[in-house]
């Protein structure tokens, strides 16, 4: 009976060894499993948004009164030409490109408030020059938003920029031209890698 429990016991062990292979694999599977997907997050929360325009708009603002802003006119433009000619109560004129534009709508209270909590600009907004810069033609290409919920601002806060009602109408293809125009590319930085975890972009129109 002596070499029937020899055989019995080293099955025994071959079994448990066996089995404790088998666990270890399947948790170093699962970690490399996890060690992929937090690579994976982590590139993913690397992510860069860039907008540009494949159309652009000139504005031309006058100061009225010192501090009401009205928008008198617009023009078509290509994006590397946009930007916007302000016209000051005291005679001077000033030219924004669209990054000095830009830098004043995020600085100002009112219109830094739309960028960040557009439920909360109403009480801000008011006649001053970053507003009339964000609700003008050129606003899009400032950061103005683009989507369907946001849309009935451009009524309710852009008509009252323009210097009057015909402006405004004239205006209206032009800032949908802008608007349509619109594209967002996101990127991905490769790492160094490359293949199917390499870098990738892409891009839409909205």
């Amino acid at each position: 009976m002596t070499p029937l429990r020899k055989h019995a016991v080293l099955r025994r062990v071959k079994d448990i060894t066996l089995s404790a292979t088998l666990s270890m694999a399947l948790l170093n599977g699962a970690s490399i499993l996890q060690s992929c997907g937090n690579n994976r997050s982590d590139e993913e929360q690397t992510e860069q948004t860039e907008t540009s325009f494949k159309r652009g708009v000139r504005t031309f603002i006058t100061e009225t009164a010192p501090g009401n802003f009205k928008i008198t006119d617009e023009v078509q433009a290509e994006p590397d030409k946009a930007g916007a000619i302000v016209n000051y109560f005291d005679g001077h004129r000033d030219t924004l490109s669209v990054e000095a534009a830009k830098k004043l709508v995020e600085s100002d209270k009112s219109t830094n408030t739309y960028l960040n909590n557009p439920g909360a600009y109403g009480a801000q907004h008011h006649n001053g020059l970053a507003n009339v810069l964000l609700w003008g033609g050129l606003g899009y290409m400032l950061g103005r938003s683009t989507a369907p919920q946001y849309r009935n601002d451009e009524r309710r806060y852009g008509s009252g920029v323009y210097a009057n009602a015909a402006t405004y109408d004239r205006s209206q293809q032009l800032r949908e031209n802008v608007r349509t125009s619109r594209v967002v590319r996101t990127t991905r930085p490769s790492g160094g890698r490359s293949g199917f975890f390499g870098g990738r972009s892409r891009g839409f129109s909205s």
